[in-house]
């Protein structure tokens, strides 16, 4: 998401799938890369975090320079007139996915990534769902068409981690 950032704004969601600490260590560097952040939880990531993490959703709210109710589609990220940057959804699960593949916005987070798609900015996915069948992979195949871009969270192997 290079580029100037100047004026311009991150979208960060999290939605009910595990690895609810990958977003979270996102919103950890971007704040202290000083990039304005529009956070969106799920009910379900907020559940997970706490079952996940050693984090209270308090504590992940403070990350973010906005933070916004899943269910406010008059917050101003619903609107392609905001101008931003991108969004993230990390992690995204099957369901978020499914919801972004058929423009279904019944929320927030399904909405802002929609506009995000209509306005032509850059989207990415860390969908977290393994093993995959045909209609996740399908799902997949639908976003990319639409523009996003898939970036499942795997770990790299290369720099011989020592732990997980």
């Amino acid at each position: 998401m290079g580029g100037n950032v100047k004026n311009k704004h991150l979208i960060v969601g999290i939605s009910g799938a595990t690895g609810s600490i990958y977003g979270i260590r996102l919103l950890e560097v971007l704040k202290k890369k000083n990039i304005e952040t529009h956070l969106v939880l799920s009910s379900t990531a907020k559940q997970i975090i706490l079952e996940e993490t050693l984090y209270t959703i308090e504590k992940v709210k403070t990350l973010a320079s906005h933070v916004y109710e899943n269910d406010d589609l008059h917050a101003p990220i619903s609107s392609g007139s905001f101008l931003t940057h991108g969004m993230i959804i990390l992690p995204c699960s099957i369901k978020t996915l499914s919801g972004i593949a058929h423009s279904y916005n019944e929320n927030l987070m399904l909405r802002a990534a929609d506009v995000t798609l209509k306005e032509r900015r850059k989207l990415i996915l860390g969908v977290r769902e393994t093993p995959l069948h045909q209609g996740h992979l399908e799902l997949m195949l639908q976003v990319s068409r639409l523009g996003a871009i898939l970036l499942p969270p795997i770990p790299a192997f290369y720099f011989q981690p020592k732990s997980i």
